[in-house]
């Protein structure tokens, strides 16, 4: 069952079955019998239609943000800036698609070859609640312009979104059966990927999704991309002004109320700054980041995505501190509706549940470092490796620790967001494969070698 219920309150607004076996069997038949038609039609054709595409979401951002806002409690501001990468997303793909997709010549020992960029097939999407139309935007976007088609399975929890998103591309003119928005089960999943003729799956996602769906993509020899989780770290070598460092650092970590994989969640800061910037930290935590509701522009912390996901978090928090964590602020569950206070823990260890987990909410964890070598051991002392940061006032400082960082995104003087042009992934668990950018346009992409 898909539904709607509104985070702030708790209220549910809407429920809408699954899609049946028999329906997405039939969804299966329109992407594959879309596909054959998609792909013929010229580059620079599809390419316009996503710009078009880009054109109309900017116009219905407003709208779009209403709805995150509704379903999964994104303030409304940062809903209208979501709509603003989506945008970009689509633009970028749109204008550079013709190019990426270019033939590209080779020179060989013994005469000339081109590789030519063609499409696979049908894809299968699967897409995660905190991001409802960003996530979307980047599995969609350059598969649309290379030429497959797609079959989408949002969130339970943004069914809304998901009609939203598919009527802003088939108004742009993306054909009914190129976008296919189902609303299947996790159940429906496995067979979906099994049937021979969607041909890859990309997945945004908890771990354990990402292992189910890998799994299942293995045993049916298909393409996989993987967005999981993440425990990003923070390295802070020193600051010139301590009062930036922390607003920076504070506004990364509580953006989309801490529900974002590249956020930083780990701070790790060097032994002689570490007591001034927990104690700032904690006040603008305190102070700043007061629960309200999403729809008002002037909130800065709006609930969780649900009462399950503030429930999970808060039992995180009184875990980590009944193992010995400090609890500088925040931690308490706020009702009715999803509200967790914005929370800082310090003097986690190894030991503790924290150390090693995420935690997807508005917490923040500070470690203390007395070396550049310490702080380096932490940040990669974690099964994750999504994103990092580096703060520091020596840029030779910050590029040598960000060389040493097991990561696939490392921001130096920066932490998280995403960007349209900068391919976006993670390695360990935290994922395989990479999105937006030259390279994102590339998982599922058939290379084909034509000698001449």
């Amino acid at each position: 069952m898909y539904s709607v219920t509104n985070p702030a309150t708790g209220e549910l607004i809407e429920e809408i079955p699954n899609t049946t076996d028999e329906e997405v069997v039939a969804a299966i038949g329109r992407v594959d019998h879309g596909y054959t038609a998609w792909r013929r039609r010229p580059v620079a054709e599809r390419a316009g239609i996503v710009l078009r595409a880009a054109e109309l979401f900017a116009e219905r951002a407003d709208e779009l943000a209403a709805i995150m806002a509704l379903e999964m409690g994104k303030r409304i501001n940062e809903g209208r800036g979501e709509i603003g990468v989506v945008r970009d997303i689509f633009e970028y793909y749109g204008a550079n698609g013709p190019k990426l997709l270019a033939d590209e010549p080779l020179t060989l020992k013994s005469g000339e070859a081109v590789i030519a960029k063609e499409p696979i097939g049908a894809l299968l999407g699967v897409m995660p609640w905190n991001f409802p139309c960003y996530q979307v935007a980047r599995f969609v976007a350059p598969n649309l312009v290379l030429g497959n088609t797609i079959l989408l399975k949002h969130a339970s929890i943004c069914p809304r979104s998901a009609v939203a998103i598919a009527q802003v591309l088939h108004d742009a003119g993306v054909p009914e059966d190129a976008y296919v928005n189902v609303f299947a089960s996790s159940k429906q999943v496995p067979w979906i990927l099994a049937d021979p003729r969607i041909k890859g799956v990309s997945l945004t996602g908890s771990e354990a999704a990402g292992i189910s769906v890998a799994a299942e993509a293995g045993r049916n020899l298909k393409r996989a991309v993987l967005e999981l989780g993440g425990s990003d770290p923070l390295i802070v070598l020193d600051t010139a002004d301590m009062d930036e460092t922390v607003k920076a650092t504070a506004t990364a970590r509580m953006r989309n109320c801490g529900q974002s994989c590249n956020a930083p969640k780990r701070m790790i800061v060097m032994a002689d700054i570490y007591d001034e910037f927990v104690d700032k930290i904690t006040k603008r935590v305190s102070n700043y980041y007061q629960p309200g509701d999403p729809a008002d522009p002037a909130t800065k912390l709006p609930p969780l995505a649900s009462v399950a996901a503030a429930d999970e978090v808060a039992a995180q928090v009184r875990t980590a501190v009944d193992q010995g964590a400090t609890l500088r602020a925040g931690g308490n569950r706020i009702g009715p509706g999803a509200y967790l206070e914005a929370t800082v823990l310090t003097d986690v260890t190894p030991e503790m549940n924290a150390y090693y987990e995420e935690i997807f909410g508005p917490v923040i964890l500070v470690f203390r470092a007395e070396t550049e070598e310490e702080a380096i051991a932490i940040a990669n002392d974690s099964p994750f490796g999504l994103g990092a940061a580096v703060f520091g006032t020596d840029p030779e400082r910050n590029r040598r620790v960000a060389d040493r960082i097991e990561a696939g995104m490392v921001y130096l003087n920066k932490s998280g967001g995403s960007v349209a042009d900068l391919p976006f992934g993670g390695i360990k668990r935290s994922g395989m494969g990479r999105e937006l950018g030259a390279l994102g346009i590339e998982e599922f992409m058939n290379k084909k070698s034509i000698r001449l």
